[in-house]
């Protein structure tokens, strides 16, 4: 791209896609072009003076409720815990995730039964399998995790199975969310084709702007809910939440409250839900601006 006009990222997008078609398409190569594709769109935004969202098509939302991505205790006392916690903190929503879910029954019904015990009978409670089960499992736990009334069960199955997941969806009593891993149309597409969800996570960091706006647009027409995935880069927060708010139909923003110096030090402004919703942003460009003393703290130092 050296050379090129970065105004034009569309067609820097083609471009990029034609090099790499051979090893690319739904994998590194594509998440590597949306690091870039994520650099040029806020390029954009500081040459016109305009916030990302507005370029996308304007926003349609000013805020958008957050939910609280953190992981499971070691049990259902801790997770009930980790629960109160996030919900004292001003969180509608919480989201509980990977291990030790999927050890036995016992252990995820803990698990699921202390975070409802936490977050009482009003907050959301979201639950995310971390990719455990085959299609028979997953569907005995999202009955069974249905009494504890569950926004949505994430990722119950590896991520390539897509009949499993279009098997699941049609059978489940809670929706089904998933696509946190997939990079680009083509990773989507068997999934959004099939309905295989009722709500697509579209990580900014494995896609882009010029790719999720195209994914917006095909989540929409078949009637499904979007939901942004990223956990601890506040640079990615900026790209979901500007993405996120020009989304027809957004309901829920990932706020990753993990206590992490690259979530929370990494960029100068914070990007993080205030009393449960986050505010979308109208500096322009992302509207974050880099720590570079932080930067040079995480760099890996390239060997001689």
């Amino acid at each position: 791209l050296v050379g090129e006009n970065p105004l034009e990222t569309d067609r820097l997008w083609q471009k990029m896609l034609r090099s790499t078609m051979y090893f690319g398409r739904t994998s590194v190569a594509i998440s590597a072009m949306a690091a870039v594709d994520l650099a040029l769109w806020d390029l954009k935004g500081k040459h016109f003076g305009e916030p990302i969202h507005r370029l996308l098509g304007g926003k349609r939302h000013d805020q958008i409720p957050a939910y609280a991505s953190i992981l499971f205790g070691n049990d259902g006392v801790e997770t009930s815990e980790i629960g109160r916690k996030w919900v004292e903190a001003g969180y509608g929503a919480v989201k509980f995730g990977w291990e030790p879910m999927g050890q036995s029954e016992a252990v995820d019904i803990d698990l699921v039964r202390g975070a409802r015990a936490g977050l009482g009978d009003d907050a959301t409670l979201l639950i995310d399998a971390g990719c455990v089960w085959d299609a028979r499992t997953a569907l005995r736990r999202a009955e069974q995790f249905a009494e504890y009334n569950i926004a949505w069960l994430e990722e119950p199955l590896h991520p390539q199975d897509v009949d499993g997941y279009c098997w699941l969806r049609d059978r489940s009593p809670v929706p089904i969310a998933a696509g946190e891993g997939e990079c680009g149309r083509e990773s989507f597409r068997p999934l959004i084709d099939r309905h295989a969800l009722d709500v697509y996570q579209v990580d900014l960091s494995r896609n882009g702007f010029t790719e999720a706006a195209y994914l917006r647009q095909r989540i929409e027409e078949i009637g499904a809910r979007p939901c942004n995935h990223f956990y601890t880069s506040p640079i990615t927060a900026a790209a979901s939440i500007h993405w996120l708010s020009t989304c027809r139909d957004a309901f829920l923003f990932e706020d990753c409250v993990e206590d992490s110096p690259i979530r929370n030090e990494l960029t100068h402004e914070r990007i993080q839900a205030v009393d449960g919703m986050l505010q979308v942003p109208d500096n322009p460009g992302l509207g974050v601006t880099l720590n570079e003393e932080v930067v040079q703290r995480f760099l890996i130092a390239e060997s001689k």
